[in-house]
């Protein structure tokens, strides 16, 4: 459904799965979590290609087989490029020092 013209587009709504639970509800349920089991939530994370900047168990969504969602994107940024520098640009309340700016700014 699009709004009627552009001035009149002010909302975005997004729907996600339902899923059972969140990783918090699922590191606290399971005391025998493996080595393994953190490495796959870790490489299903890192593959999303996005810097979350908020990201906790509880922004984390999983069902019964432990495939997880990221959710709460409220301050998350896309990752169209490989470089390093994008990670540093934005930052919560601070500034970017400049000898991190030129650090990665380097090729």
């Amino acid at each position: 459904m699009l709004p009627p013209s552009r001035r009149e587009f002010r909302d975005i709504y997004v729907v996600f799965e339902l899923k059972e639970s969140d990783l918090h509800q699922v590191i606290k349920a399971n005391d025998d979590l493996t080595a393994e089991h953190h490495q796959f939530f870790l490489y299903q994370l890192l593959c999303a290609n996005v810097f979350h900047r908020d990201l906790k168990p509880k922004n984390i969504l999983a069902n019964d087989d432990c495939k997880l969602k990221i959710c709460d994107f409220g301050l998350a940024r896309v990752s169209f490029n490989d470089a390093p520098t994008a990670i540093f640009w934005t930052l919560l309340g601070g500034i970017v020092p400049l000898s991190y700016v030129d650090r990665f700014s380097r090729k």
